[in-house]
């Protein structure tokens, strides 16, 4: 800033200042002006959005810790988010199975629910994130059909249940249960699967940075502080417990207003700041094939997407939304990959969209992100508002194609035993 360099010249005095300020907020507001009219003259071409699924029940109880009852009242289904739909693996055939779920109907929580459900105050969350959308792309811009359509819009989701009725959800609150077709909510065989950080399905992956979930609890300022909220709260040292398992639980409950211990909510800010940072220790994101491996082939994905769209060559020439239902540990790698991480754990029904626009005259084009709604600025741009060609640039450390995906998670030569 010029005001910043008058005071290292020497110059700061009140006159000098206030003649730098007001030449500064010119210049800014005749900047905003000509942002204004140049975003006038942008077409929305495309939306991608990545979205986390809505509230659940805990993966894990925080074990000997104030049990609570996680009755199937609470997974009661509201009646406005009801649509016909059908869950198809990627070419259409019938649904793949899923080990994930299947380890979660493994277990029953206190109260008779399993591990991992969502519950109807997630699928109201989805439903408002869907709304949400609708202002944007219905009501405020009228971009998409009023009805779903499967030729405008492609819904893919993990082959999870949590996550395929919160795109379910979505897609009611977004159209408000109108619909030309059933909706296909696509999803993929878990060894195939790229919407989060797949370990068992790349090798690679899992021998370079899985020890990193254990190793994370044993960082000297975080395992320090593990011991004093188990001495806290009674836990055994000897009970296997992390600040990942404590959050998933204290966030839980804390969202459908069910008790939580007293020594835990004094302990809310650290455990929050101590389960990002096991987070950020385990997708190491300043080493760049961890986040290749986590997100490379999901970014890829996207990028090709627009890159279609803009060369006029996608498959579906009409489609005008992707919606992608993931994970927490989907959003976190791409944030860092996008260098928008905030060091905060994405909440339930967070949302990362990716607008492509095109110059009405000069049909150059441009991509904006949002992460929970609000535009951000990603690194390596020029601005908010990023030619497709600078978010390309910005983007190419950390896409990979599924081909050379699968082939790096097959070489593993070198490297320690599978355990």
């Amino acid at each position: 800033m010029r005001i910043a360099w008058a005071r290292v010249l020497g110059l700061g005095s009140v006159a000098f200042g206030s003649l730098f300020w007001s030449q500064e907020k010119f210049e800014a507001t005749t900047e905003c002006q000509a942002k204004k009219e140049d975003s006038s003259q942008l077409e929305l071409k495309l939306v991608q959005v990545l979205f986390r699924h809505g509230a659940r029940t805990p993966l894990k109880s925080i074990p000997d810790v104030l049990e609570v009852q996680w009755v199937p009242d609470l997974l009661e289904v509201p009646p406005h988010t009801h649509i016909d739909y059908v869950v198809t693996d990627l070419e259409g055939g019938p649904r793949p199975p899923s080990p994930v779920e299947d380890s979660y109907r493994a277990h029953i929580l206190t109260g008779g629910t399993y591990p991992g459900q969502l519950t109807t105050v997630g699928m109201q969350q989805l439903y408002d994130l869907g709304k949400r959308l609708r202002a944007r792309y219905i009501q405020e811009v009228p971009f998409l059909t009023s009805s779903f359509s499967p030729a405008e819009v492609y819904v893919r989701s993990t082959n999870i249940v949590r996550t395929i009725e919160s795109a379910k959800c979505l897609v009611a609150g977004l159209f408000q249960q109108k619909q030309a077709d059933v909706v296909p909510i696509l999803t993929a065989e878990a060894e195939k699967e790229i919407l989060y950080p797949n370990y068992h399905g790349c090798n690679l992956l899992r021998l370079l940075s899985g020890h990193r979930w254990a190793e994370s609890s044993t960082l000297p300022a975080i395992a320090e502080d593990l011991k004093s909220i188990q001495d806290a709260l009674g836990i055994p040292v000897n009970q296997r417990v992390d600040f990942i398992l404590i959050r998933d639980d204290m966030v839980a409950r804390e969202t459908h207003g069910l008790a939580c211990p007293s020594e835990l909510v004094s302990w809310r800010a650290i455990v929050e700041r101590r389960a990002v940072d096991m987070i950020y220790h385990i997708y190491e994101p300043s080493k760049r094939e961890n986040l290749q491996l986590c997100v490379g082939p999901l970014l890829h994905t996207m990028m090709a997407n627009m890159d279609e769209k803009v060369k006029g060559v996608s498959p579906e020439p009409n489609r005008k939304l992707f919606l992608y239902s993931v994970h927490d540990t989907t959003l976190m790698p791409c944030l860092m990959a996008l260098g928008i991480f905030d060091m905060k754990w994405p909440p339930y029904a967070a949302d990362i969209t990716l607008e492509l626009l095109e110059h009405r005259t000069t049909k150059e084009a441009f991509v904006k992100v949002a992460y929970l709604g609000q535009d951000q600025k990603i690194p390596g741009c020029s601005g908010v508002i990023c030619p497709l060609a600078e978010f390309q640039e910005a983007m190419a450390a950390y896409t990979l194609p599924f081909d050379r995906y699968k082939e790096r998670c097959d070489k593993t030569e070198g490297l320690p035993a599978k355990p």
